[in-house]
């Protein structure tokens, strides 16, 4: 297959993954993380099963070809399958605007592996066929013209980043739990992703498992089990004084988080996720345990950001058309909202 990735630092997990299986992925980044990755290629830091130490796996060790190119250089029709991987308020940005534009025109299907749901997978949802969900998003006019039935989501459970003394093509992986992606709403894409799946899933290394798979669910609602995440852990790592580690966000006051983890579920079975679509709390209490960074929304607003994925927002939206509320999640959205404010005066 050939897969386009828009966004080269997470994406680049997901395209390791496909290199490793022998396909060929081309990352969406900026001039100069172009320049670097067809020079030098991509390496993604990971730990294997049973290994106290990282391993790197460079890109150019793989049959399946990895170039670079900038939004204005790509053309999506020649892509089997298109996967997004950048933060939502990085689509308003006009090359990268206008290159959605073509996507959508393309007819390709589209995987996102974002935190944030795009808005043309949310109207899949019969729910939210209708609800005006505009301001939870920077531009929702970007996803204008997709078609439903060709955007799925898939949950971005593993945690990664780039290392801030390396270079813009390397990424550390600190939990490598796997992607759960919902079907298309067609089964020949959906039959596409199944054989992706498939194909991740014999990749070894030295004959070893790699983590991080790709699974692939019937259900729309498995990918929303990454809302209880987010509202329990990595938008509580934005407080009034400054950022918090998701470890200390949801075992600082382990009830408080475990409520407001129960409460958010109750809102994706609301709109028709079953129990089985989601995470037991108790196992996202112990995956936390190992997240001893703030989320990238804290450490984007303690880098000054003014915008940021707002899927704290989103849930609260939701949640209203439902006729649900909860005063830790507007506590929650109130508190971003100030900082974020707070930032924007500095600009100002």
């Amino acid at each position: 297959m050939d897969i386009l990735v828009l966004g080269a630092s997470y994406g680049s997990l997901f395209a390791t993954k496909c290199l490793m299986a022998g396909h060929n992925v081309t990352l969406i980044c900026t001039p100069r993380t172009a320049e670097l990755i067809n020079s030098e290629g991509t390496e993604v830091r990971i730990k294997l099963r049973g290994e106290d130490e990282h391993r790197s796996i460079c890109s150019k060790d793989y049959k399946g070809t990895c170039t670079a190119v900038t939004p204005d250089q790509s053309h999506p029709y020649s892509y089997d399958l298109i996967v997004l991987a950048m933060q939502e308020p990085q689509y308003a940005q006009p090359e990268v605007k206008a290159l959605m534009h073509r996507i959508a025109r393309s007819g390709r299907p589209v995987l996102s592996i974002m935190n944030h749901p795009p808005l043309a997978y949310l109207r899949r949802i019969h729910k939210l066929a209708h609800v005006d969900l505009n301001d939870c998003f920077t531009d929702a006019s970007v996803w204008d013209e997709f078609d439903p039935a060709l955007v799925s989501l898939c949950s971005p459970d593993p945690q990664a980043f780039r290392p801030p003394e390396e270079a813009s093509n390397v990424l550390h992986v600190g939990l490598p739990t796997n992607f759960k992606a919902a079907a298309f709403g067609d089964r020949s894409n959906t039959n596409m992703l199944r054989q992706l799946e498939l194909d991740i899933q014999n990749v070894t290394l030295e004959g070893k498992d790699v983590p991080v798979k790709l699974r692939v669910y019937d259900s729309l609602f498995v990918p929303m089990a990454k809302w209880a995440m987010l509202c329990a852990g990595n938008y509580r790592c934005v407080t009034e004084t400054g950022a918090i580690s998701i470890n200390e966000a949801v075992h600082g006051n382990l009830g408080e988080a475990a409520l407001i983890y129960s409460w958010v579920n109750e809102v994706a079975q609301s709109l028709g996720a079953e129990i089985l679509d989601q995470v037991p709390f108790h196992k996202y209490a112990h995956a936390a345990d190992n997240l001893l960074k703030p989320s990238s929304a804290a450490r984007a607003i303690e880098a000054g950001a003014i915008q940021i994925e707002r899927v704290d927002k989103l849930v609260q939206k939701v949640a209203t058309s439902l006729d649900m509320q909860n005063d830790e999640l507007d506590r929650i959205v109130k508190t971003v909202d100030k900082r974020l404010e707070e930032n924007v005066s500095l600009v100002v």
